[in-house]
């Protein structure tokens, strides 16, 4: 036998027709042979699950039994109901049948009934409008009598039941009499108010402006009511602002003296601030909405000031100029102070509307009686205030724009930022500018530009200072473009300043008890080069200036983007500000732009990016011009010795030297021709160079902005050595992998360095001598043109111990050097592209 379930159990001793066929039947297996001892265990098995089945059986007919004994009172109470019930209608219905005729239909009944409920509301509207009728013909007179009476509440009653009934008459002729007789009652009442109004604001008599309050909001004049208690209370900031003379907004002044706009900007903020202190208890107890009355009040003032407020701020740059910016910004934080006090002043004002009288109930809308009652019951705030703060709260703010109105007058200023920076920067910086050698020619450059540099670098970082307070950085753009075209202006005219007035250099020998007294340099020569020298010095030092603010304008730009990334991670905008309403408006103007992002982008990028490029041009500009002037005047004796050498009178000696006749026609070979004595001396002085800059090794200076050397080789360069790549005061070069740890600068040896100026002398010499020397030479015998290679090729040898290898120089040296025949055949094959080759063939008669 398999285990069965209880309920399978007894339906199948259900089934059999007496207990033992059931037992046999269950108990006997297929083969009909069975031990006793499995028997056994079958019984065993078999009493457990009838025992079971009966416990179960036992529980469910309990259940059964209970479920009936509660159902059975309740069944004979629910059919005396359905009884009673029945005869109900029964009588219902023999009492309608009883009253309709037995002629009459059913649908003929009905029809009769909807024609008397229409006649019936028919004549309801008419009893309707015929009240209304009499109370409008009596309406002019009861008000008259209640004014004369003094009794303003019963007239503002009156007055409030009759405009109710307005719209019955919409549509009809009579309404623009009676909405004129309504206006002119009306216009009455508040003239009979009025007077008693104006007092009872001014004593300050909360009460009763509340009563008047009332009666004003009876008559649906609560507007003209704010307009009275309004105006009362600012007369005197409207006085006080209107009857100010300011010494930097007008441009007439008397002769006393008067303060400034911000010195008066900032005692009119507190006069202000005071009238709303003594307001956060007076409008609670007259007004059902204190914050939006207070917020009216405030952008009500505001916009009745005459002249306004932006009309003031811009007529300080008619009168003071650009620096109006900074007095600008001083007047926006006295505003920041003023709009965070009374942003407090909002906060407790929501807590302080006080309970009012049933007359003021009814117009009052459901948030104000629901804020009253969280003043009355602790229970209703303690489950409620989270709610109230974020729903109510959020939509009270969104109706209370007096922040925005407040800082709308600086808008404007903000998103012209930019240029207003940019003027103001011109100006702060054009004592910079005007302080070059040229204008104090007894000043040491070097020095003067040291200190002109922490001027300029010092009013960049206030101009930083300046964006962050006055837009918190949504103007970064704007002052990017400042900045950088500033500080470009600032170093451009001291390249122009420096490239004027570097006085040029003499051809005289100078004597010198020192090792380099040979050298052919004048006193002139040995000071322009310590000058350019301390100038190249200053303007790393200039760099190093810029790199170290452009890391501070970096660190601004993540902080910046950071609070842009908190602020969408939060699902809103960046509202920066005293308030929420002057962030909004920041980030709903177009400073909210493209360009901001991509700065803010650009600025976290890694490798950082340099921010200023026009600036860092500007100092590669000015570092190549004295690099250029320092190789001027190193080279200024070789240019001397090559002035002459192109009108020397060998260019045309007749004859072969190779092959020398006698008197006796005896021929005398020439094995090497020597070089000419310029040539020697222009070698001399190449040889001498490396000398040079071992006396000037020490000077780091040499090692400044080696990539702006004139003519010098690129490939050469980067392959002198392998840190010549990784300077970081190199111009627009420095990459710095972290911005919190920069790597320290690698800085050259002085053989490196000499190798690198010796490079850019030597390709300098030789671009002065095939450009502008030897195109010179009209014409070249066979003698000349033999003496011309031999210079040339010695000249070659002298510069390759230079390291200098100057493709040019070799090609002169090579069509010099060819015979008549094998100059004509070489002309023909590439004389229409090769310059050097037409010189030459010019100069020897080949064409």
């Amino acid at each position: 036998m398999t285990s069965t379930s209880a309920s399978a159990l007894v339906q199948e001793l259900d089934d059999a027709p007496d207990v033992l066929t059931w037992l046999n039947d269950t108990l006997t297996p297929q083969d009909n042979h069975v031990p006793l001892a499995s028997l056994e265990s079958l019984l065993a098995d078999l009493l457990t699950a009838t025992d079971l089945s009966a416990i179960t059986t036992s529980a469910a007919l309990e259940r059964t039994i209970d479920e009936v004994s509660r159902s059975a009172p309740r069944l004979t109470y629910d059919l005396h109901f359905m009884r009673d019930g029945a005869l109900t209608l029964h009588s219902a219905l023999a009492t309608v049948t009883a009253r309709i005729p037995a002629r009459t239909g059913t649908s003929a009944a009905l029809d009769r009934l909807q024609t008397l409920d229409t006649a019936k509301r028919r004549m309801e509207a008419v009893r309707d409008v015929l009240r209304e009728a009499e109370s409008w013909s009596s309406l002019e007179a009861e008000v008259t009598a209640l004014l004369a009476e003094r009794a303003y509440d019963k007239a503002a009653e009156r007055l409030n039941e009759a405009s109710r009934s307005m719209p019955v008459f919409a549509g009809t002729p009579e309404y623009e009499p009676r909405r004129a007789l309504m206006v002119s009652l009306q216009n009455q009442l508040e003239a009979a108010l009025s007077s008693a109004l104006v007092g009872a604001i001014n004593s300050g008599d909360t009460a009763l402006c509340r009563n008047f309050y009332g009666i004003f909001s009876n008559i649906q004049r609560e507007s003209e009511f704010r307009n009275y208690y309004f105006g009362s209370r600012r007369a005197g900031l409207v006085a006080s602002w209107q009857s100010e003379v300011l010494e930097d907004t007008e441009l007439s002044v008397p002769a006393v003296p008067r303060q400034t706009f911000s010195a008066f900007w900032a005692t009119f903020c507190a006069s202000f601030l005071a009238v709303l202190n003594a307001e956060r208890t007076s409008i609670p107890a007259i007004f059902p909405d204190p914050q939006i009355t207070l917020s009216t009040f405030i952008t009500s003032t505001l916009s009745i000031l005459q002249p306004s407020c932006p009309q003031r701020l811009a007529s300080l740059f008619n009168t003071i100029g650009s620096s109006a910016l900074k007095d600008i910004i001083a007047i926006y934080k006295t505003t920041e102070e003023f709009a965070a006090s009374t942003d407090k002043i909002m906060e407790k004002i929501q807590f302080s509307a006080i309970p009012t009288d049933s007359t003021l109930d009814g117009p009052l809308p459901p948030k104000h009686t629901r804020r009253r009652s969280m003043r009355m019951s602790m229970s209703w705030r303690s489950n409620s205030a989270t709610n109230f703060s974020r729903a109510q709260q959020s939509a009270l703010n969104d109706v209370l724009d007096w922040d925005q109105a407040l800082f709308q007058a600086f808008l404007d200023f903000q998103v012209d930022y930019g240029t207003l920076e940019r003027r103001l920067l011109s100006d702060d910086l054009s004592f910079a500018s005007t302080l070059t050698p040229n204008k104090n020619p007894s000043t040491d450059p070097a020095r003067l530009l040291r200190e002109r540099a922490v001027d300029v670098f010092s009013a960049a970082e206030e101009s930083l200072v300046r964006c962050m307070c006055f837009t918190y950085g949504y103007a970064a753009p704007g002052l990017m473009f400042a900045l950088d075209s500033s500080l470009a202006s600032f170093v451009d005219s001291w390249t122009q300043s420096l490239t004027a007035n570097l006085s040029a250099p003499s051809g005289a020998p100078a004597e010198s008890g020192d090792d380099l007294a040979d050298l052919d340099y004048s006193p002139q020569d040995w000071s322009n080069i310590q000058l350019i020298l301390h100038l190249l010095a200053s303007t790393r030092a200039v760099l190093d200036r810029l790199g170290t603010f452009e890391g501070r304008l970096r660190a601004a730009l993540v902080q910046i983007a950071t609070a842009f990334r908190l602020a969408q991670h939060e699902g809103g905008m960046y509202t920066p500000g005293a308030t929420k309403g002057a962030g909004l408006l920041l980030a709903q103007s177009s400073l909210n732009s493209a360009a901001l992002h991509d700065l803010l982008s650009s600025a976290e990028s890694q490798p950082p990016v340099p921010l200023l490029t026009t600036t860092r041009t500007s100092i590669a500009s000015l570092a190549r011009a004295l690099q250029s002037s320092l190789q001027h005047t190193l080279l200024s004796p070789l240019h001397t010795h090559l002035s002459s050498y192109a009108s020397l009178a060998l260019w045309a000696v007749p004859g072969d030297p190779k092959s020398m006749r006698t008197t006796g026609d005896l021929h005398v070979p020439v094995f090497s021709l020597s070089p000419s004595d310029i040539v020697q001396h222009v070698a001399e002085g190449l040889l001498n160079l490396p000398r040079l800059f071992e006396v000037y090794a020490d000077d780091d200076a040499l090692g400044f902005s080696l990539n702006t050397l004139p003519n010098v080789d690129e490939a050469y360069l980067s392959g002198l050595s392998e840190h010549m790549h990784a300077q970081p005061s190199e111009l627009g070069h420095n990459r710095r992998p972290s911005l919190i740890l920069p790597p320290k600068p690698v800085v050259l040896s002085p053989e490196a360095v000499a190798a690198a100026w010796l490079s850019s002398l030597g390709h300098s010499i030789l671009s002065h001598l095939t450009s502008n020397v030897l195109p010179k030479i009209r014409t070249l015998s066979v003698a000349g043109a033999a003496q011309l290679s031999s210079d040339l090729g010695y000249l070659s040898n002298i510069v390759r111990a230079l390291n200098v290898e100057y493709e040019e120089l070799d090609r002169w040296k090579e069509y010099v050097g060819m015979n008549d025949e094998e100059g004509s055949r070489v002309v023909g094959e590439k004389l229409p592209g090769d310059q050097v080759l037409v010189l030459v063939a010019k100069m020897r008669g080949w064409t």
